[in-house]
C-alpha cells in the first residue's frame, strides 16, 4: 500500500508496515554563513590596516604600531628612541591608511546603493557623473575662495551641492524620458566628460597655488591625510551605513522585483529612491572633497562583494564597504611603495586595477546593456 502525502507530511508511520523514515527536525539556517563571512572580513580588514602601517621605507614593526596607538589613546611618556616611530605611525601612515580605507568603503557602499536602485551592476558614482561633478564643485570653491585660506566645510558643501544638483538632473531626466539603463549610462558618460572639461577650464585659468590644489582632486590622492579628514569621512560612513541597512529589505524588493512589484509589497518607492540617492551622493561627495576623484571603487567593490556574499543587501552593503576599503588600501600601499620614495596617487593605481574588471563586466554582462 502506498503512503499518502498527508501521512508523510505528518510524520506518521506508513501504512505498509515498514519503519517510519527518520526526520530531521533541525531548522535549516539558509545563509547563516554570511554573518560569519562578514565578521571574518572585518578581522581581515583590521589586520590589513595594521600590516599596511608597517609597510614603507622607514622600518616600523607591529609592536611599534601597537605601542603608538596605546600611547596616543591613553597617554604616557614618549621615550626619545621611540619618537620617530611614533611620529611615523600617528602623523603619517595611520591617518593616511584609515582615510584610504574609509574612502574606499564609502565609495563602494554608494555604488552598491546605486546599483540596487537602478538594477544594474555597471552603475557607480563615477559612471553617473556624480564624482566628476563633486570634483568640479570642490575645484570651483578652491578657485573662488583660495587654495590655502578656504575652510574645509566650504569645499565639502560645494562638492555636495554640485553632486546633488547633477544627480537630480540626471535621474529626473531619465525618469521623465523613461530611459533604459543603457541610455542612462550614456548620459552619465556625457555628464562626466562635461564636468571634466569644466574642471580642466578652471585649471587653465588658475594660478600656480590653485592649480596644484585642483590637480590633486583630478588625480585622487590621500597624500595629505590628517585626522580631521579621517574623522569626517568615518563619521559620515558610520552614520550612513546603519541608515541604509534599515531599508535593506525595501532595497532588495526594488533590486530583485522592480518598482511595480515593490509597490505591491508596500514599499514607498519614490521617497525611498530619493532618500537613498541623497545618502549615496553624500558618501561620494565627502570622499571627493577630501581625496579627489577616485574611479572604479564604487563599481568594483560591490561586484567583488556580490561574488563572495550574494546579492542580499542586508549583507551586500557592509561587505561592499569592506571590499572597497581593502581595494583602496591595497592601491594606496602599492602606490607608495612600488616607486618609493616617489608616491603614485591612489586614483591612478586603482584605475589600473579597476579598468580591466570594468571591461570584463561589460563583456560578460551583455544583457545589462540592452
Amino acid at each position: 500500500m502506498t503512503t499518502s502525502l498527508a501521512e508523510r507530511d505528518a510524520g506518521t508511520p506508513p501504512t505498509g508496515g515498514g519503519p517510519a523514515p527518520a526526520r530531521d527536525d533541525r531548522p535549516r539556517r539558509v545563509g547563516a554563513w554570511r554573518p560569519v563571512a562578514l565578521a571574518a572580513g572585518a578581522v581581515v580588514s583590521v589586520l590589513a590596516i595594521v600590516v599596511a602601517v608597517t609597510i614603507g621605507t622607514a622600518g616600523v614593526t607591529i609592536a611599534d604600531v601597537w605601542g603608538a596607538i596605546l600611547l596616543a589613546t591613553f597617554g604616557g611618556t614618549l621615550q626619545p628612541d621611540f619618537s620617530q616611530a611614533y611620529s611615523i605611525v600617528t602623523e603619517l601612515r595611520l591617518p593616511r591608511i584609515l582615510l584610504a580605507f574609509g574612502a574606499g568603503a564609502a565609495l563602494s557602499v554608494a555604488g552598491a546603493i546605486m546599483q540596487g536602485l537602478l538594477r544594474n551592476p555597471l552603475v557607480s558614482p563615477f559612471t553617473l557623473g556624480v564624482s566628476p561633478a563633486a570634483a568640479f564643485g570642490a575645484a570651483l570653491a578652491i578657485t573662488l575662495g583660495g587654495a590655502t585660506t578656504l575652510p574645509a566645510w566650504v569645499i565639502i558643501l560645494s562638492a555636495l551641492g554640485m553632486a546633488l544638483a547633477v544627480s537630480a538632473f540626471v535621474l529626473s531626466l531619465a525618469s521623465a524620458k523613461k530611459m533604459a539603463v543603457a541610455t542612462l549610462l550614456l548620459l552619465g558618460i556625457a555628464v562626466t566628460q562635461l564636468f571634466e572639461a569644466l574642471t580642466s577650464a578652471l585649471q587653465f585659468a588658475a594660478n600656480e597655488n590653485t592649480l596644484q590644489a585642483i590637480v590633486r582632486w583630478t588625480f585622487g590622492s590621500v597624500n595629505d591625510a590628517n585626522w580631521g579628514d579621517v574623522q569626517i569621512v568615518w563619521i559620515v560612513l558610520l552614520l550612513s551605513l546603519p541608515l541604509v541597512l534599515w531599508f535593506a529589505k525595501d532595497l532588495n524588493a526594488i533590486a530583485f522585483a522592480g518598482d511595480d512589484a515593490a509597490k505591491s509589497l508596500g514599499v514607498n518607492v519614490e521617497p525611498l529612491r530619493v532618500g537613498l540617492i541623497v545618502v549615496s551622493v553624500l558618501l561620494a561627495s565627502v570622499v571627493v572633497s577630501f581625496c579627489g576623484v577616485i574611479g572604479f571603487v564604487g563599481l568594483v567593490g560591490p561586484h567583488i562583494a556580490r561574488l563572495v556574499i550574494g546579492a542580499d543587501h542586508r549583507y551586500l552593503l557592509p561587505a561592499s564597504g569592506l571590499a572597497g576599503g581593502l581595494l583602496l588600501l591595497l592601491a594606496d600601499t602599492v602606490g607608495r611603495t612600488v616607486m618609493a620614495p616617489a608616491v603614485i596617487p591612489v586614483g591612478i593605481v586603482v584605475a589600473f586595477i579597476g579598468a580591466p574588471i570594468f571591461i570584463n563586466l561589460i563583456l560578460t554582462r551583455k544583457t545589462a546593456l540592452r
